[in-house]
């Protein structure tokens, strides 16, 4: 068998320093997170819609929201994707271990669709409809990761 040359995919010293605020919204919906394992989403005071993430201003209606309302933590999977390629992670710098799954949560109480993470142990329970809930990380920083992924539980 003839030699290969292996195909390897680098960033270079690309950056990506970005910074986003998550405003009023997504800070008091991380501090929740953090500190009380609870999942809070805005409610629309015009039409109901519950926002999760929150928003501050309602999509549908531009009206500001400030009503507060828990939703979930258990949801279903309204969409997903299992990745398989290999590809440098912007959260950590490293390759990201492949396979994963990723898709949009819709959490009980909400009418958002959450994205994050999807545990694919057993990838013939992931599809949309199934049942999830969150795993939570042990040590909880006011991220997206607080929550390290949702797995299916029907």
């Amino acid at each position: 068998m003839a030699d290969k040359d292996q195909l390897i995919i680098e960033s270079g010293e690309a950056a990506q320093p970005f910074k986003y605020a998550v405003g009023m919204p997504g800070s008091k919906f991380f501090a929740e997170t953090r500190d009380n394992k609870r999942l809070m989403g805005e409610k629309c005071p015009k039409c109901g819609r519950v926002y999760v993430p929150p928003r501050g201003i309602c999509g549908k209606c531009y009206v500001k929201m400030d009503e507060w309302v828990e939703v979930g933590p258990l949801g279903v999977i309204g969409t997903f994707t299992i990745l398989r390629f290999a590809f440098i992670d912007p959260e950590t710098g490293h390759q990201k271990p492949v396979p994963y799954g990723y898709g949009f949560i819709k959490l009980d109480g909400a009418d958002t669709l959450y994205q994050h993470y999807i545990n694919i142990e057993d990838e013939s329970k992931i599809k949309i409809g199934a049942r999830v809930e969150p795993v939570w990380a042990e040590n909880r920083k006011g991220t997206t990761r607080d929550i390290e992924y949702f797995r299916v539980i029907d």
